[in-house]
């Protein structure tokens, strides 16, 4: 039987495409904490980011209205400013995460989807 340069090639890019999918599932074993409960979990921890700032500020709000009454709402003033801070913080937050996901997917090796 002789073997000619195109069974070769198909060889080879079938050994490449079995060693790629091969480090892609020892990739995956090793990033087990990406599951669906720490996916849940960040959701959780970007709540808690905006609900926590906006609660300080309506609670500090609510402080000065009782001890220095005025014709604004510090109340309200208050909290849409711990709202906005919170929006940004997780906003921040967020995007820090984009950029580690993109950095460690720029990292790891192309896989080519050629039959």
């Amino acid at each position: 039987m002789k073997i000619t340069n195109r069974t070769k090639e198909i060889q080879e890019k079938f050994a490449r495409k079995i060693a790629s999918k091969g480090s892609h599932k020892l990739r995956a074993k090793k990033s087990k904490e990406q599951t669906v409960w720490f996916g849940l979990g960040l959701l959780g921890l970007i709540g808690w980011s905006v609900v926590i700032p906006t609660l300080l500020g309506l609670a500090l709000g609510i402080w000065l209205d009782q001890k220095f009454p005025s014709p604004y709402s510090w109340t309200l003033m208050l909290m849409i400013g711990g709202l906005l801070l919170g929006c940004f913080n997780a906003s921040h937050w967020v995007q820090g995460e984009q950029a580690q996901i993109k950095k460690m997917q720029n990292s790891q090796p192309k896989e080519s989807n050629d039959d």
